[in-house]
């Protein structure tokens, strides 16, 4: 990847927008980029804006059923879609570029419910409203296709990892946003991918809990606290889901409040201290993708890590020490760890616009590849 910046020849290409505002809903991430075919991803402008505090609550309530909630959907998908907007704008107004040069944005929205068990997966979003705010061809809603041709429809980046970071040697990319997730590269192979569990959606949830801060700064938290081997044992036992096979997928559906409240209720041992939980919860992370990884793909060499969780340094340390094998974030392979997922979706609706099938059945366990998304022109 490269930044764009001093004098230099134009390369031809075309420029998208990703936008991504995971699970951890802590904000709206998004790049600016010039795509060209052979070319490494030119990157002209990023933003990272905060997710206003009572959107994000709505979002959180709105991953349970309650009262009205379809009327409060949209009306959090709207704002959703202004708050990308403002991030649209910021990309634009740093880059000196005008709406009209972008080919279209990649717009993935928030998820509230994924039950591909039920073929049914839910992201808000209010991508006609953001095409009409923007003037900007919008492609959103890259789930449907994959869940209707029998696939999980997640994880979606393994392609895109597969284009930035296949090596000479077998390679995980590991995803640590609330959920984490892992990309299977080998040479000449398709990718592989599947969800392994809670990363940073459990850590959150205690540390606003008990500290009242949004998460745990550096892990600072986790480090003062120690790993209680029996309530880890009870978390890795309990959960049926970390044991299915791939393909697999999850969500705040299952990893929330009450999963956990559950476990700590059901947990035999003394009351522990809450930074001791923490501590624990942060191991669960890292020996969830250490089984996960051990189990699909035990032959990889290395594992590049994007998503907040990267600059966590106290949860690189687990891992590292779980996975028994280099681990480093994307940034020493030129890619920044922060910006990984929305270069992801701006990749992606240049995908669909040419008509190419991002959808990876070995990924997903759909029927075949698929072509994802939906366009809302401008």
């Amino acid at each position: 990847m490269t930044q764009s910046g001093g004098q230099h020849m134009p390369v031809a290409g075309r420029l998208f927008i990703g936008l991504m505002s995971g699970t951890s809903m802590d904000g709206a991430d998004g790049v600016l980029v010039r795509l060209a075919p052979g070319q490494a991803p030119e990157v002209l402008a990023t933003a990272a804006l905060p997710m206003p505090g009572p959107l994000r609550d709505e979002l959180l309530a709105l991953n349970r059923s309650g009262a009205d909630e379809l009327h409060r959907a949209m009306l959090a998908g709207q704002a959703l879609a202004r708050l990308y907007d403002e991030t649209v704008r910021a990309l634009l107004a740093q880059s000196g570029t005008e709406a009209g040069a972008v080919s279209a944005i990649g717009a993935h929205g928030q998820t509230v419910r994924h039950r591909p068990d039920l073929a049914y997966t839910v992201q808000l979003n209010a991508p006609a409203l953001l095409a009409e705010l923007t003037g900007i061809n919008v492609v959103a809603d890259f789930r449907s296709r994959d869940v209707a041709a029998g696939g999980q429809g997640a994880p979606l980046v393994p392609p895109f990892h597969a284009a930035m970071f296949q090596a000479a040697h077998e390679r995980a990319v590991l995803n640590l946003g609330g959920i984490a997730n892992l990309t299977l590269l080998s040479p000449g192979a398709a990718p592989r991918g599947l969800d392994t569990g809670p990363a940073n959606v459990l850590l959150d949830l205690w540390c606003q809990r008990h500290t009242g801060q949004p998460y745990d700064d550096a892990g600072q938290w986790a480090a003062s606290g120690r790993v209680l081997q029996h309530l880890l044992d009870h978390l890795l036992a309990s959960e049926p889901w970390l044991a299915l096979p791939a393909p697999k997928s999850t969500g705040r559906d299952l990893f929330n409040a009450a999963w956990l409240d559950e476990r700590m209720r059901s947990y035999g041992g003394p009351a522990p201290a809450p930074a001791d939980v923490q501590a624990t919860l942060q191991r669960f992370t890292a020996q969830t993708v250490a089984d996960a990884l051990h189990q699909a793909a035990p032959g990889a060499v290395d594992v590049l890590v994007c998503g907040g969780g990267a600059r966590n340094p106290g949860l690189m340390r687990e891992l590292a020490a779980c996975l028994q094998r280099p681990v480093k974030p994307t940034d020493a392979e030129g890619v920044p760890a922060q910006w990984v997922e929305a270069l992801a979706f701006a990749w992606l609706a240049q995908a669909f616009l040419d008509r190419t099938p991002a959808g990876v059945p070995q990924v997903t366990g759909a029927r075949g590849p698929r072509v994802l998304g939906a366009l809302y022109p401008a």
